[in-house]
Order: structure tokens, then sequence, then C-alpha cells
């Protein structure tokens, strides 16, 4: 055996036993009237693209019948390697973090199961002609876990805290357009929102949602972790266990089901797992597609799978050779094997992509021709580039080492080496993260222009790739002012064109979400959203 091939059979044994794969570990938000321009043709579209076949596996006995049922501690078993975590409404630590903050915190807006942003505490939600302001509204009789009735203050204040520079949340970036110091209180329950150099803003929902849990005046994560969520605190031991109880003033009525809500970190995926047939939690979220046989042949447990719209890639830096020439990635994109890679990388848990984010957008282009595979084509164009062989490196993570060996396993018949290196999460994602020519990546199913800001559009927080079209900067930041997603449509499609045809993302496939839980636990479903065991007021014990 070649020392390249022993090289890559330990890094997809590596990724194996660390319950690794491209669809796990997305962390998000639960949801419950749409105010967004377009938001009715958005859920249409979204039903459509991502079709029927998300469907719940039962494992050994049917799903609770019936209405649901109020009482009972509801167990939740959460991945935290790093065994730590905070409190914070708006600079989690860790995804066990972010759990947790769905438990304690409400947010204006909250995700519905289709991924489209649907008001919670907010009553409306207005944008003006220009984009250029947002006036919003809070619901009547609001109330904070302690009994304080929430108002515009409190808003302003969670807004001003998410985008304070001595809080350094990571996800100020997302909203980092809202002019902090020109939001102005209309009355006790509204608030308008203007953007800083008089820009048009049309996603601010989508891109607010996750992190803008709306927390009183008086707050502070450490002492006061005050929130509106369905639960409130009453243990915290980081690293270990959450415990909350139900809050009775939660703003939808009945709402939520279990008396207590307990959250247990986990250090990997096996010790989970054994806890969850052991009868020791309940629920488990973002399981591996390694673990389905075990899954289906236990009793009392079911698997619930949720087809979505989180994209997987990988990332070729325009500024960086090879990949600085439109032909070598337009040549890796028809080396792909698309299907192969959502049948060996993700177990069959997906589906095939077509190097274009959010299919689910009321303004996609779906008459752009679906890319295949193409070798001869593929080594004309790296040849007219000057390279009839090609080598490479790829760097991922755990969580990607399965798509890249098998990725580098296609590229060698185009007679291009690639050799995947593996990092931490930490590393991969840090400081150098722009310096890699060839990376995995992939994000949660977005709308098209919210997935633009955070992957390869202008200001884009998360541009490892360093891509800077001028026309698609052009094209973005029009569409960015444009609320009417019929005017908008003409503006997404020719940028689409740009990514299709020169763009940096080789985008292959949409992962599915796989989610477990007992036989007894109510309101599980699946869903578009990649969140359906974190909608903590829905679910139920029977």
């Amino acid at each position: 055996m070649q020392a390249d091939d022993l090289s890559r059979r330990r890094l997809l044994a590596q990724a194996i036993a660390l319950g690794g794969w491209s669809g796990a570990g997305a962390i998000g938000l639960a949801g419950c009237g749409d105010s967004r321009p377009g938001a009715a043709a958005n859920a249409a579209a979204s039903t459509s693209a991502s079709t029927s076949t998300a469907s719940a596996l039962d494992a050994a006995a049917s799903v609770p019948g019936g209405a649901p049922r109020r009482g009972g501690r509801l167990r939740l078993g959460v991945i935290d390697g790093s065994q730590a975590g905070n409190l914070d409404a708006h600079k989690p630590t860790a995804g066990a973090s972010t759990l947790r903050g769905f438990a304690l915190y409400s947010k204006l807006w909250e995700w519905s199961s289709e991924m489209t942003p649907e008001l919670a505490l907010a009553e409306s939600a207005e944008v003006s002609p220009d984009a250029k302001t947002w006036t919003l509204r809070l619901r009547k009789g609001l109330e904070f876990h302690h009994g304080k009735t929430i108002s515009a203050d409190d808003v302003i204040f969670s807004i001003r805290r998410l985008t304070d520079p001595q809080l350094a949340s990571p996800y100020a970036g997302l909203v980092s357009v809202v002019d902090r110091d020109r939001i102005r209180k209309l009355d006790e329950r509204t608030v308008r929102i203007t953007f800083r150099d008089g820009r048009g803003y049309v996603p601010l929902a989508d891109t607010w949602v996750n992190f803008g849990g709306i927390v009183p005046t008086d707050y502070d994560p450490v002492t006061n972790p005050v929130g509106a969520g369905p639960f409130k605190l009453k243990e915290f031991n980081p690293g270990q266990r959450s415990l909350f109880t139900r809050f009775e003033n939660y703003f939808k009525p009945g709402r939520p089901y279990p008396d207590e809500l307990e959250i247990i970190d986990f250090k990997d995926q096996t010790s989970r797992l054994q806890a969850l047939q052991n009868g020791q939690i309940d629920v488990v979220n973002a399981i591996s597609p390694e673990q389905l046989p075990l899954l289906r042949q236990a009793a009392g447990l079911r698997v619930v799978v949720s087809e979505t719209n989180y994209w997987q890639s990988f990332d070729m830096n325009v500024e960086l050779p090879p990949f600085d020439d439109v032909r070598v990635r337009q040549a890796f994109r028809l080396i792909a094997d698309r299907q192969a890679l959502v049948d060996r990388a993700l177990n069959g848990q997906g589906r095939i992509a077509n190097d274009l984010y959010a299919p689910q957008d009321p303004t996609f282009d779906h008459t752009i021709p679906q890319r295949r595979q193409d070798l001869a084509q593929a080594r004309a164009l790296l040849a007219a580039a000057g390279h009839p062989s090609l080598q490479v490196e790829l760097v991922t993570t755990a969580a990607g080492a399965r798509a890249a060996l098998v990725f580098a396993e296609q590229a060698r018949q185009a007679g291009v080496r690639i050799d995947v290196k593996q990092l931490d999460q930490a590393t991969f994602a840090g400081p150098r993260r722009s310096s890699w020519p060839l990376s995995t990546g992939g994000s949660l199913g977005h709308a098209w222009l919210v997935s633009a800001l955070h992957a390869d559009g202008p200001q884009a927080t998360v541009n490892k790739t360093r891509f800077r079209d001028p026309r698609f900067v052009e094209l973005v930041t029009a569409a960015m002012q444009q609320p009417d997603a019929a005017q908008r449509a003409p503006l997404v499609h020719e940028a689409q064109r740009i990514q299709w045809e020169r763009g940096s993302l080789l985008i292959w496939g949409f992962a599915n979400t796989l989610d477990a839980a007992s036989t007894h636990v109510g309101g599980l479903a699946p869903e578009h959203s990649h969140f359906p065991t974190w909608r903590f007021d829905k679910l139920w014990l029977a």
C-alpha cells in the first residue's frame, strides 16, 4: 500500500471515529407571520425545492399520538468536546452554549420549519421602500423571566449589546450595518433601525434571527442570565449539565409542555449514543450517518431525517495559485462526481448541488443547468491553464475528511493529486483560514442574500475564498436595497450566473440533518430548517 493511500485510510478512520461528517454540528434556532417581502413565495419555493422526502424513520415503535401532554423532564444530550460554555445570549462560547440559549432567550424572529424567519416577539416588522430603515413593533404583554415587561428600551439595549465592540461577539458582523447610534424609540413598543452610510439592507430578519436574543436592560450573563425563552434557568454546571424550568408567561400560550428541560453535555458521539440507548437521555441532535444502523435496530428509539439546504463545498481561494486561474476552478467543478460524494461522504443522507446555495430562495435561478462530471473537459481546461499534471493540498477538519478523501480519489482520474491535510477545528477556523488554497466548507441553508453575506459577497463575514468579482459586488449591493422579490430576482440571477461560471465555491451537495429520540417523545418531526430537536416549546413527553 502506498504512503498516501495509508494516510487517506487513517484520515477516514479518524473521521468516522469522531462521528465526523459534513452535516454534523449545524448550529441554529427554532421558530414561530413573516413580515419579510416575498415571505409567502419563499416558503412555497422552499417546500418545492426541498421536496417531500424529509421523513421520520421509526426504529422500533410508533410516535406518541394524541394531544401534547404537559409535565415531566425532557433530557437533551449535546456534544461539547471542550467541556466548557456560558449563558451569554450574544456570545455563546460553544455549541452547547448556543443550545442553552434556545431555551433561555427569545428573538424578534425565529426560524420556521422551512428555514424562513417568522415573527416571534415582534408583532410587526416593516421595511421602508428603499430598505434603509426597519420599524419593529413588539407584541403586547411580553414578559422576561423575572417579571419585567419587555419594552423598546430592551430591544435597543439588546441591539447595542450585540454590536458592542467591547463584547466582540462573533455574530456582530451579521448586523454590523445597523447604525447603533441612530436607533430610535418611537414609543414603548416600537423601534426604528437605520443602517450605516445610508445603505439599504433587505435581509435583516434572516441575519439577526440566530443570535438576536432580546434581554432586559439589567442583563448580565453571569449574575442575571434572564431572557424570555420557553424555559428559565434553575442550575448551570459548565461542561456537565443545565437544568431549566417552564416559563409560565412564555409568549406562546400553553407552551412549553415539559415542566423541566435538562441539557446534558457529552464529549463524543459514542458516549451520547450509549446514554440514549440506556434511557439516560431522551433526545439527541445532529447524529452521524454511521450511527443509523445501530439506531434503527434499537428498541424504543426512532430517527428523524430532515432534508435541508445545508450546503457542502470545496472552497477555492481565487487569490492563490492555481485557483487564481478561472480555468482551474472550472476544471475542479467538472472533476466532482456529486452523486458519489453524497453517497459516500454523506452515506446517502443528502442530495446533489450545482455550485450554488439557497435553492429554496424565491429569487433562485432554476434554469441554470446542472453541472455534471466531465473528466475529459476537466483535463483540457487544466492543460490550457498550464497544469497537465497538478498537485494541491486540501485542508479539512474531521467533519469534512470523508468528503475530502472521496474527492481526492475522483481527482486522480483527471491527473490531479490532492493531498488531504486534517486540522483541528480551532486552527481550521482561525486567522489562517484565508491562507488555504483549497479547503472544505459549507453553511446552513439561509436565503440567498444571507448566504452571500456569509460566504462570498461584499463584506462577507467568512470569505475565505477571497472572491471579489466587481460585477458580483455591484449586483449583491443592489439586491440588498430591493425589498420586492420580483424586482430583486433579475439581480440575483445575474449574480448566480457569475457564481456558476467563475465563482470560488464547488458546492457539491446538501446534507440531511439526523436526529434521534426515545419513542415516548412527542412533537419531534422532520423539517427543512436543521433544528427539529431544539424546538423546546414543541416537544413533549408521553
